[in-house]
């Protein structure tokens, strides 16, 4: 048997399951980042993903589509949209539905701009969507508390607690149960979604939390869910709702 498929059924089978992650004891996963890696968040002047942020900066002041509007021109200086990004996924009332930060930014791209959509996780999307989040950088998660994102919010709960793939495994059993303990010695963190569009040192690049969900879901060998699947959305609004009160590290640096 291979042994990152022993470590997940030895996984799967060890121990009776704690109970559900408590508010108390939420923690970001920088603080078990080794002494670099921590620095290299903190310094701009390091940090890799301020790469994509100058990117971001940039495609804000340039007008595109059939309008030829930039960002700025309806929204101004980017930092009025502080604390934008620690509120999403929001309702959409066009959609009747939950939409994420990236999915905004492509609805002004495609109707205000008049503009092609970008493609999911391309440079320019990554970019200005680490642009916004950066503003809320220091700001408190504070996922919307609208009636109307209840069906989608609870959509995702019980997608956090389902088992899926050949490995009968569900976020819940790693991220609430058994974080802190190592997987392949990798540390297990608490998953919560506080600093994305994050750069990865596996992916030399950076990438959005959908992105992370995917790869999680092929760790368990499930079929993933396309990028901007409803599914996908839903888990957001649902992390976002555990994680409130966390504060914004975006954009992050992990291993």
């Amino acid at each position: 048997m291979r042994p990152r498929r022993a470590a997940w059924l030895a996984l799967l089978l060890a121990g009776t399951l704690q109970a559900q992650l408590a508010p108390e004891q939420r923690r970001s996963d920088a603080e078990a980042l080794g002494p670099d890696l921590q620095a290299m968040q903190r310094d701009d002047a390091r940090n890799p993903a301020m790469l994509w942020v100058q990117q971001g900066a940039q495609l804000w002041q340039q007008p595109a589509g059939a309008q030829q509007r930039a960002c700025a021109s309806c929204h101004g200086e980017v930092q009025r949209l502080r604390g934008v990004a620690a509120r999403y996924p929001a309702f959409d009332t066009q959609s009747a539905g939950a939409l994420n930060l990236a999915q905004r930014i492509q609805r002004c791209r495609t109707e205000h701009q008049q503009a092609a959509p970008w493609a999911y996780e391309s440079e320019e999307l990554l970019a200005l969507e680490a642009l916004v989040a950066l503003q809320s950088r220091g700001l408190p998660m504070s996922p919307p508390p609208d009636a109307r994102l209840q069906p989608a919010r609870e959509q995702g709960r019980q997608l956090y607690v389902q088992r899926m793939g050949q490995l009968n495994l569900s976020c819940a059993q790693c991220h609430d149960q058994r974080w802190g303990q190592r997987l392949g010695g990798t540390r297990i963190p608490q998953a919560h979604p506080i600093s994305y569009p994050q750069y990865r040192l596996e992916w030399q690049g950076l990438g959005s939390l959908q992105r992370r969900l995917r790869n999680c879901m092929a760790g368990v060998r499930a079929q993933p869910w396309p990028l901007g699947a409803p599914e996908l959305v839903a888990l957001e609004l649902y992390l976002a709702d555990r994680a409130s009160g966390l504060t914004v590290e975006s954009p992050g640096v992990r291993p």
